[in-house]
């Protein structure tokens, strides 16, 4: 896999390179936070899997760029609507410039995202647009679902599932499925792509549920405890209400209703519920459930044994997250 790692990091050079212009306030910001690293995962996805079906990963490059490009952007504008102070341990793009600052270069973002996709010499290429457009608006929707939950009085485990497999999940899926189209595969094959990255997503993001609880700073990349922080109605918290007994639940209430600056003891009383629920637990399980889900499709799929180790250790690698 290094020679796609390395012809990525080349592209991602070359278009920082490209954004050198003026005013440098709007292309500044986006170079930085292209430049703050991360797994580049669904990128290396996308030039995988059209490797693997057979493809050119020059040819797949242009739509990789795009998707990443694309999810950066999304970074940018979630960190702004969170008021997050960090973002891979280095201050987020409205901290570090300021929110209208952000939101604009956000927006420039989304538009290079299309034009990098655009670049794409594909006999498909209207289907991969219209795939990317989807998946876009997808996420755009998940983002809305996110915040209508602080809202929701009663918001269920499945309305949580659906709204980050919308803002997680389909663009790794999408990634997967865009590889498989550039490298000609089956309608199948594309399919079995799309739902083993479906899957696979939203294991990471229950995966990264558990981390913002249960990580460190230092190794998660952001505040720790920063969802229990602002009330944020993820797995880990709706399962607690749905097992908590009656004193707990009256604990739970109390710490929802928190309104003192000094979070701290808010983190720790939370934390507490959750290790006398063992929803540490309860959440892993139900992220090995889609893990093994995708494995399922991921071996309905027509690529060799070795093609298809290689992606469940992609997956799995992945998962395995230092806490």
């Amino acid at each position: 896999m290094q020679h796609i790692k390395e012809t990525l990091q080349q592209g991602l050079n070359d278009f920082i390179k490209s954004n050198s212009g003026n005013p440098k306030e709007l292309y500044e910001p986006i170079n930085y936070s292209l430049s703050l690293g991360g797994k580049r995962l669904r990128p290396i996805l996308l030039m995988q899997v059209c490797e693997a079906f057979g493809g050119d990963i020059q040819t797949a490059l242009p739509a990789a760029l795009g998707i990443e490009v694309f999810h950066n952007f999304t970074l940018l504008h979630d960190d702004i609507m969170d008021n997050a102070p960090l973002r891979r341990n280095k201050p987020t793009v409205h901290e570090k410039w300021n929110s209208n600052i952000a939101i604009l270069s956000g927006d420039t973002m989304f538009v290079k995202a299309y034009q990098l996709v655009l670049q794409t010499k594909h006999p498909k290429i209207i289907e991969l647009l219209a795939l990317f457009s989807k998946t876009a608006i997808e996420v755009c929707e998940g983002q809305q679902l996110d915040m209508n939950f602080e809202t929701i009085p009663n918001a269920s485990i499945n309305d949580y599932i659906r709204m980050i497999e919308l803002k997680t999940a389909v663009l790794l899926a999408a990634s997967l499925k865009m590889g498989s189209i550039i490298a000609n595969a089956s309608d199948n094959d594309a399919e079995s792509m799309y739902e083993f990255g479906r899957n696979v997503g939203i294991a990471f993001q229950l995966q990264d549920d558990i981390l913002d609880v249960f990580g460190s700073q230092e190794n998660f990349g952001k505040m720790v405890g920063g969802d229990i922080a602002c009330n944020k109605k993820t797995y880990l918290l709706l399962k607690s209400i749905e097992l908590a007994n009656p004193k707990q639940q009256m604990e739970l209430s109390h710490w929802l209703s928190y309104k003192d600056e000094n979070i701290i003891p808010k983190i720790e009383g939370v934390k507490e519920i959750y290790r006398q629920l063992d929803i540490r637990k309860h959440a892993e399980q139900k992220m090995q459930d889609y893990l093994e889900l995708a494995l399922v499709y991921l071996n309905k799929s027509s690529l060799n044994s070795e093609s298809k180790l290689m992606l469940q250790a992609f997956a799995d690698e992945l998962m395995v997250r230092v806490n």
